[in-house]
């Protein structure tokens, strides 16, 4: 298994120059929460994305888990969460249908290593698992898009939601 934790976004909400994954909860980074649940699935290589503050957010990780292998990847331009994983796509390892990629936001601290395991383990007829929630309001944050039966049709960011999608 391969993890990629997308780590790129500036953060405007934090009202920060910080980049957004550095803020700390518990006096830790938020990235180094994510990073920490990640290692207890024991993966065989993770990739960050990093944008905004990249030399920042290296240096603060590397120094915090010095014997942790990273591949780091730049997203230079910061044009979603989307263009983000893309840019991680060619450096995994995509030939076998055996290795699962499992795709971790830098600022979601708080997702725990039972529920990734029970995601993970879940028998899929399709080859993709998400794991969504509802924010209550939902401002700030991009939509999943599902139809009648609930299935997912669309995954949009804020900025490009209708109001319709908005609400």
């Amino acid at each position: 298994m391969e993890v990629v934790i997308l780590a790129a976004g500036k953060g405007t909400r934090m009202n920060s120059s910080s980049p957004k994954v550095l803020h700390e909860i518990g006096g830790r980074p938020m990235l180094s929460h994510v990073i920490r649940i990640a290692l207890e699935l024991e993966p065989d290589k993770i990739h960050i994305v990093v944008g905004y503050g990249a030399d920042q957010v290296a240096t603060k990780i590397e120094d915090e888990f010095p014997d942790v292998p990273v591949n780091w990847v730049t997203q230079s331009e910061q044009l979603g969460t989307g263009h983000a994983l893309q840019q991680a796509l060619p450096d995994i390892n995509t030939d076998s249908d055996e290795n699962p990629v499992l795709v971790l936001f830098g600022d979601v601290p708080l997702i725990r290593k039972e529920t990734l395991s029970a995601m993970l383990l879940e028998p899929q007829a399709d080859e993709l698992s998400l794991l969504t929630f509802e924010a209550s309001p939902p401002a700030g944050f991009g939509r999943i898009i599902r139809d009648s039966d609930a299935a997912v049709t669309a995954i949009i960011e804020e900025r490009d939601a209708s109001a319709a999608q908005k609400l």
